[in-house]
């Protein structure tokens, strides 16, 4: 029971702290487009996204892989070998933290001038480039302790991260700003603010560290017996089991790299060089930044779920294995839908009360409904990892890149920043069905069966009235200050999606009433009083319930 509940807090600590995180970036985003003018916005976002791609090819998939090998080694009472586990993963961070670090500086001006075709983003780049001496070894720590089973350290390091970074970036911009400089200035200094970031996260996990070496004093005096560990043989275990991992988490690091790498070549020829360096701006700043916020808490939901299926692999219980795949599948698809809908149908109203102007309402609005694909690509990559099947799911993103490419380049002819933006939401697509196709051959498993209609219907019926209110409120824009309209119009559209949504999929039957026993017990409380709609042929379980 102890365990359990260890495990539940755990993933609460973490998916707090990704919220905090997300929410924090986009609070971030914010003031910044203010601040940027089209030049500093393509560069800012070209460094973040060169920055998250390099950041997971230098942490290799290590500190997921370091968390299961530390946790295995202490339920064998072996914790010396644990520890020669990490001394070995930090020296790896620290060499691989140096050697990007340098390439990625000097090569900097080369891929911001001859690659993405925006030059000013060398300096964006060169700004936020010392971060990564740092982030590497931030994310085995994390993985360490993750191991240790302390959630805590990783999840406080991560949001005192976000706040130094998002607090410097903010008022190093301004200042720099103030003062005069360029907008490919003012971006490196918001840039740096991840450097600052790092600081703060570092300074945390060293503050664990002291912690619990306090904690470990009697099992090092034991150290003596046990045995040591070949430093080669503790990188091959390691990189047989990250090297799959890293592939299969680079997707969405890798499609919004692919973005900040193409979107000039591809547009500069079609619109000009500033205006398709506006339209980066608007994909990076903004769109990805919106993007981002309905898969938190549909991957928290399903993530929950991973441990469970990797024993009921395990135990070879396929009726079990069955049930928790359709759950997790099921929990992503039905909880993600709803915020991806409020986001699409009020993203105009969106864009013009966070941002400076209303331009690229289309883009975010597109490339928010591609994040529900983003959502189910996620979930079964994590299915997969807990059935074993890492190298299906490394060789499907791999597809999936291939798709993303391809698409790019051939959509972006005919529609332009809009083709490239759907190629993004094809990729995650494809791997998706490539990942189900799989699942399938290892247990039979249907996500809604004959629920399917029922749920095209409340979509479909959410996403009209939410588009009906959004364009009645933005009337709202000749009788108030055009913000405050704004405001009250996503407040509007953000309620009525989502009530309306959970009325209609419990008169659909897309939820039933005998399921409850399998959300949780808030969850539970929300819905009964709405179940009294659903209509009775629903209400029992039967063979309809696939």
């Amino acid at each position: 029971m102890a365990k359990k509940e260890s495990f539940i807090k755990g993933t609460l600590i973490l998916a707090a702290a990704a919220l905090v995180a997300r929410v924090l970036g986009l609070v971030q985003r914010v003031p910044l487009d203010h601040l940027f003018d089209d030049v500093g916005k393509a560069s800012f976002s070209i460094a973040n996204n060169v920055y998250l791609m390099l950041l997971t090819v230098a942490t290799a998939g290590i500190p997921s892989t370091l968390s299961k090998m530390v946790s295995e080694r202490y339920a064998l009472k072996r914790p010396g070998e644990a520890r020669q586990v990490y001394r070995a993963a930090l020296l790896f961070a620290a060499f691989a933290g140096v050697i990007i670090t340098v390439l990625l500086y000097v090569l900097a001006p080369f891929y911001a001038t001859y690659i993405s075709k925006v030059p000013e983003a060398a300096l964006s780049i060169r700004a936020l480039a010392p971060a990564l001496l740092l982030f590497p070894t931030i994310a085995m720590m994390r993985g360490y302790f993750q191991g240790r089973n302390n959630m805590t350290a990783g999840g406080i390091s991560q949001i005192v991260e976000q706040f130094a970074r998002v607090g410097t970036a903010i008022l190093l911009a301004y200042f720099m700003l103030k003062a005069g400089y360029s907008g490919s200035w003012v971006a490196a200094g918001a840039s740096f603010g991840g450097v600052l970031g790092s600081i703060g996260a570092f300074a945390v996990m060293l503050y664990y560290t002291v912690k619990i070496r306090k904690q470990d004093k009697a099992e090092i005096l034991q150290e003596r017996s046990e045995t040591k560990l070949p430093l080669m043989k503790i990188y091959k275990d390691i990189f047989t089991l990250s090297i799959p991992i890293v592939l299969s988490s680079l997707t969405v690091p890798a499609v919004n790299f692919i973005d900040s790498s193409i979107v000039n070549p591809l547009l500069i020829g079609q619109v000009g060089a500033a205006k398709a360096t506006e339209l980066l701006g608007i994909l990076g700043q903004r769109a990805q930044s919106i993007a981002g916020i309905p898969p938190i808490l549909a991957i928290a939901l399903s993530t929950s779920l991973i441990p469970v299926i990797s024993a009921a692999f395990a135990r070879k219980d396929q009726e079990h294995l069955q049930q928790q795949m359709t759950l997790a599948l099921r929990i992503s698809v039905l909880t993600g839908m709803p915020i991806v809908i409020a986001l699409c149908t009020a993203a105009y109203s969106i864009n013009g009360l966070l941002f400076s102007t209303l331009d690229g309402s289309g883009i975010i609005a597109l490339l928010t409904f591609g994040t529900i694909f983003q959502i189910t690509m996620m979930t079964t990559n994590s299915i997969l990892l807990g059935v074993n099947k890492a190298k299906v799911s490394m060789v499907n993103v791999m597809i999936g890149i291939l798709v993303k490419l391809a698409g790019s380049f051939l959509l972006a002819q005919w529609f332009g920043i809009y083709g490239i933006v759907a190629a993004t939401g094809l990729c995650f697509l494809v791997i998706t069905l490539l990942n189900l196709k799989m699942l399938k051959v290892i247990v039979p498993f249907s996500i809604l069966g004959k629920r399917w209609t029922g749920f095209v219907l409340t979509v479909i019926l959410t996403s009209a009235v939410g588009y009906g209110l959004n364009e009645a409120g933005i009337q709202l824009t000749r009788i108030m200050p055009d913000r405050l309209a704004f405001l009250i119009t996503c407040i509007i559209v953000g309620c009525a999606v989502v009530i309306l949504y959970l009325v209609l999929m419990i008169m659909f039957g897309v939820l039933r009433q005998y399921e409850l026993v399998n959300y949780p017990r808030k969850v539970q409380k929300l819905l009964r009083p709405l179940m009294r709609l659903q209509p009775a042929r629903f209400k029992s379980s039967d063979s309809q319930g696939q």
